[in-house]
């Protein structure tokens, strides 16, 4: 399924435009869901982005949204505190009910799980709460404040530095911190729970997840994060929190069936831009539907193979499924084939406009191929043969013709 990830402001509780982001399927949801960040994070963070995108892919729309004074939104961060924040998420909460569909599930991230936790009684449609590396009780964000407190304290504000930013708190965020006591709290829940942990996280003990799940009333469910860090930085962590977040939901969350989407036809391909991050692309290719995107290191997030990397890919699939073809009438005994690719561009010296352009340069793609099985050096030689005449080879040697035309609008 594809996604399609939009930008949307709302007014958060203390007036202020909030700047969010809904990343939902490109069919009709099957489910809506609300996610707050963590302490001083923003709705573009990893995990958040992650997690989104991953059950959007799976029909469920996500509303991301950055705390007043914090990404983009608007307000001052001095003003907020924990029930601002509370009521923020509240603000999003009726945005939804108001513009696409009240939320089904709530998800909370570290602070943003105390404040799920404690806005829940304030969205009655919503039937699922989850929380990751979640503490107990909001206070446990003054650990951060080190000893600056005193200084809060006795001058009513300070400037302390998080995550490599500089933030201004002042005493009456330490005061409300210290009212939001979330024991009794969480045992009148009413909601189903499922609490994501990692063990080792070096930011929220483990038993604060411990607290939660012994407070809570059934149904409750907890779920070990092994060896994730506290902000889900692997791909693989947020993924997973996404997978059993889905299958967890389903046992509570009256999913609406999505209408059938039509299959294109085989050889045809389509592109779409999914709007979750700077280059992520939808391809679907007649019935198959996957991935493309940039490296990291390119202003991409690495969901999928880069462009060139498709590219090598075809030809490399073409000529194994050629060779495979030509041994099996044959008879011959390969058992397996191994292809692999790299692309370079290199001066060409040769080149008939090097005249006008001296600067030209060649496509070079570089094919290893490994024969496994008991052949001999002939049918080796022939079989590298028989590989150059795959058809993805010709094409690319061929003399192509891109014809491009504007589609028509709906």
């Amino acid at each position: 399924m594809g996604i399609v990830s939009e930008k949307v402001t709302f007014k958060g509780a203390l007036g202020d435009e909030l700047a969010a982001r809904l990343d939902r399927p490109d069919g009709p949801a099957r489910a809506y869901a609300l996610f707050a960040h963590c302490f001083t994070c923003s709705k573009d963070i990893f995990a958040a982005a992650r997690i989104a995108g991953a059950l959007a892919d799976r029909g469920i729309a996500v509303l991301r949204f950055d705390f007043t004074g914090l990404g983009m939104s608007g307000g001052d961060f001095a003003n907020t505190n924990f029930s601002s924040n509370v009521a923020d998420l509240v603000a999003a909460a009726d945005f939804l009910r108001e513009t696409y569909e009240a939320p089904d599930i709530l998800i909370g991230h570290s602070l943003g799980g105390a404040a799920v936790l404690r806005a829940a009684d304030e969205i009655p449609e919503a039937s699922a709460v989850a929380t990751i590396g979640a503490p107990a009780d909001a206070a446990h964000v003054a650990q951060n404040f080190g000893d600056k407190i005193s200084e809060i304290n006795e001058s009513g504000e300070a400037e302390v530095e998080l995550s490599g930013r500089t933030f201004r708190i002042k005493k009456p965020f330490l005061d409300d911190i210290e009212e939001h006591t979330q024991q009794d709290h969480i045992g009148k829940l009413k909601k189903a729970l499922l609490i994501f942990h990692a063990p080792r996280d070096e930011q929220v003990s483990i038993d604060d997840a411990a607290k939660i799940f012994i407070a809570a009333k059934h149904p409750k469910s907890f779920v070990s994060l092994d060896n994730a860090d506290h902000l889900l930085r692997r791909r693989e962590d947020a993924v997973y929190v996404a997978d059993v977040l889905c299958a967890w939901a389903q046992r509570y969350v009256r999913y609406a069936e999505p209408a059938a989407k039509p299959v294109a036809d085989e050889g045809d391909v389509t592109v779409t831009e999914t709007g979750a991050g700077k280059f992520q692309q939808r391809v679907q290719a007649g019935k198959h539907v996957f991935l493309a995107d940039e490296p990291e290191e390119m202003g991409g997030m690495s969901t999928g193979p880069a462009p060139y990397d498709w590219l090598l890919a075809g030809l490399g699939a073409c000529t194994s499924m050629t060779v495979r073809m030509y041994a099996d009438r044959k008879k011959w005994p390969l058992k397996g084939v191994s292809v692999r690719l790299t692309h370079k561009k290199v001066h060409e010296k040769d080149c008939e406009d090097c005249e006008e352009n001296p600067g030209a340069k060649l496509d070079v793609m570089t094919r290893e191929i490994s024969f496994i099985g008991g052949l001999d050096d002939d049918q080796r030689a022939k079989l590298l043969e028989i590989a150059d005449k795959c058809p993805v080879h010709r094409t690319l040697e061929s003399k192509v013709r891109i014809e491009t035309a504007l589609a028509q609008r709906d």
